[in-house]
């Protein structure tokens, strides 16, 4: 049972959230979602397994619901609160809103953080020495800095020595280009605070606040590096965190995405041959007696490294690339000329980066020992990093394509694409195809406890897709919850299915939908047309343009302005009683929020089936057909499920809206599928056409 004081802490939070909100309506399922998520925390649900999947549709206010269900959970029992989302716009929605109203609410000491990687941090030392235009350091530049660069490279100096930049990349006023900022990037091998010019670096510093934070906002690559280091390196010990995982259908794609590697054959070729001049450096200032040995090991994989990949490289047949310059390996099998190779690279990559590990830990070690200054440490241990990165992505990538396949389990995807940086080169590439089992072992069976939410988990008004993917199983302890949107759908919102003279595969289609969208969009203020290719919303566009001028309608294409500046004049084009009509992709099905008269009429052109062709998706495919399943209903299927509910979710947002979808595909009637594909999309008052 849930302890009589956080009972009494979230009853309180909620009685002072109606006080704090001027037009507070009580939500019933906001409510329930608060206890169900502090009972599943508290074990009463299951003991050991303290994992909670909640659906929880557009209205509800979820993100209150978890801080208001965890966070008085998570105080009382000394853990620590970490959210993990997929956007930038929620985290500072989270970070900006939702967290200060509920501290208010909460009225006891809090402390919340957002959390960021690495990466995102300037390595003060980097930037001093590309500033002093050393000469070690302005080497490993991918191409020579402009005037410009070197201007922008002062003016950060400047600011971080008078503490009027944080090195927090997102911080300063205009972007950075990555080939600036990949030189002064903080990592995790030159980076070392116990070095003095290392010391107080803006990692570090925001790791300080990170330890005493109560609550953090990470996002889900964040939290999938630190659990792949172990967990507690960034982020608070897994067993020590209440993990919050919002926008969680995007979880199984960026763990897939994370766990994937690739390396260019040639291309690595060019800097491992500076890794031996390198090695020398670093033997001469780490004492070569006992430098020696790991030294000639450096040398003797480098020198078998090079000649390797580049004969890989002129065994592979461009013949068998496909239009997209890809060559994927049925079943993840390796052919006989390949699988010898791979066995042989991974060993030698992986002895190349424990050695050269091995030589940059000496000097490590006398530079802590102040046995060597660091004025002659910290420009070589700088370029050690940067190569032990390379030498530890390649040593990834050859372990994956040598490693066995294991019984029962999906096959790896393996395959080779034509570099887009040299005409004569290969990237070699490999990725799983279910990571599932990966997220069990490493958080699942460790967290304190977890609460994974969305809006739309479920597809086919079923969990089990959304279970495969993340390892997680409907009989395993874990507590699922599908809580409907508070919203009148019959009275507000219609679903509308016309009469279509074809289907999407039929060549006339493209055509036909210039003629009928202008019909939909007749008498219309505010609409979004999703589209499921850039090619058909183009011709479309293109088709219709004249029309739209004529009529004094306002078309905004994707693609040709930012998102931010398409919205935006979308906005006003509302507020000023224009017509206005958004054109896009699949990237606007999600995260679109035009409450009220900013949308009233969203067209889906297709039903949003994704084409498998890329090696991963063609892999996964492959493996469930191998199994004697469907891969069309058992992944095409869900997947659109959940991008349909996704597409029509952008209509109401708020109780007050009220509007029509218009869906021109007439599968969703005519097929054996479509049915439940209709039946999962909420409510809607359906005007079917026949």
């Amino acid at each position: 049972m849930l302890a009589a004081p956080i009972q009494k802490d979230i009853k309180n939070c909620y009685q002072n959230l109606k006080d704090q909100l001027d037009n507070f309506i009580p939500r019933r399922a906001q409510n329930y979602l608060v206890a169900e998520i502090a009972k599943t925390l508290s074990g009463e649900y299951d003991k050991k397994r303290r994992i909670l999947v909640a659906e929880a549709g557009t209205g509800i206010g979820k993100s209150l619901a978890y801080l208001i269900g965890a966070i008085p959970f998570a105080m009382a029992n000394n853990k620590k609160v970490v959210i993990s989302t997929a956007t930038v716009a929620l985290q500072e929605q989270l970070l900006n809103k939702d967290l200060p109203l509920f501290y208010r609410v909460y009225q006891k000491e809090l402390l919340f953080i957002l959390a960021k990687g690495r990466q995102r941090y300037c390595c003060a030392h980097k930037l001093a020495n590309l500033c002093e235009e050393d000469p070690q350091q302005m080497a490993l530049l991918t191409e020579k800095p402009k005037k410009g660069d070197l201007d922008l490279i002062k003016r950060l100096y400047i600011a971080l020595s008078k503490n009027k930049w944080d090195g927090d990349r997102d911080n300063w006023p205009v972007p950075i280009p990555n080939r600036i900022w990949l030189q002064m990037v903080a990592d995790k091998h030159s980076c070392n605070p116990s070095l003095s010019m290392h010391r107080g670096c803006p990692f570090q510093k925001a790791r300080e606040h990170l330890d005493r934070a109560d609550v953090i906002i990470a996002n889900h690559s964040l939290l999938l590096a630190d659990i792949e280091l172990g967990g507690g390196v960034i982020l608070p010990e897994p067993e020590q965190a209440i993990y919050i995982i919002d926008e969680a259908h995007h979880l199984p794609k960026v763990a897939r995405d994370f766990s994937a590697a690739s390396a260019s054959l040639k291309g690595a070729c060019s800097w491992l041959d500076k890794v031996n001049s390198s090695s020398t450096k670093l033997a001469k200032l780490g004492d070569y007696s006992r430098a020696d040995k790991f030294l000639n090991t450096v040398r003797e994989t480098v020198q078998f490294l090079i000649p390797t990949l580049t004969e890989l490289a002129k065994q592979i047949d461009p013949a068998q690339l496909n239009k997209d310059g890809v060559y994927r390996f049925p079943h993840g099998e390796l052919p006989a000329w390949l699988e010898q190779h791979a066995v042989d690279c991974r060993e030698m990559t992986k002895k190349a980066h424990l050695s050269y590990a091995k030589l940059h830990d000496l000097v490590m070690e006398k530079a802590k020992e102040n046995q060597i200054s660091n004025r002659e440490a910290d420009p070589i241990l700088a370029e050690a990093g940067f190569y032990l990165q390379r030498l530890e992505n390649l040593e990834k990538v050859w372990q994956l394509m040598a490693q066995p396949e294991k019984p029962n389990s999906a096959p790896l995807a393996r395959w080779i694409e034509k570099s887009q940086d040299r005409e004569d080169d290969y990237v070699v590439e490999v990725s799983p195809i279910e990571v599932g089992w990966r997220l069990d072992q490493l958080l699942w069976s460790r967290a304190a406890g977890v609460v994974m939410t969305s809006a739309t988990l479920r597809a086919l008004n079923s969990f089990n897709y959304f279970c495969r993917q993340v390892g997680i199983s409907e009989n395993d302890g874990s507590h699922y919850l599908a809580l409907s949107s508070p919203f009148d759908y019959q009275n507000q919102a219609q679903l509308v299915i016309p009469k279509v003279k074809y289907e999407p595969q039929a060549p006339e289609f493209t055509e036909l939908l210039t003629e009928m969208i202008p019909e939909y969009l007749e008498g219309q203020k505010a609409s979004l047309v999703l589209f499921s290719s850039y090619w058909q919303m183009n011709q479309v566009a293109d088709s219709i343009r004249s029309q739209c001028k004529k009529n004094k309608w306002q078309l905004l294409v994707q693609g040709e302005e930012s998102r931010q500046e398409l919205i935006k004049k979308h906005q006003e084009n509302c507020k000023k009683g224009k017509t206005s009509i958004l054109f896009g992709t699949g990237s606007f099905s999600e995260g679109l929020d035009l409450p009220g008269d900013l949308l009233t009429n969203v067209i889906i052109t297709k039903i949003p089936f994704a084409v498998p062709t890329s090696p991963i998706e063609e892999a996964h495919a492959e493996f469930i057909e191998s199994k004697g399943g469907n891969p069309f209903l058992q992944i095409s299927v869900p997947d659109a499920s959940k991008k349909l509910i996704q597409s029509a979710g952008r209509l109401l947002r708020k109780e007050r809206d009220a509007g029509r979808v218009v869906i021109l595909d007439r599968r969703v009637i005519t097929k054996r599928y479509g049915k439940s594909l209709l039946d999962a999309l909420p409510p809607f008052n359906r005007v079917i056409e026949h």
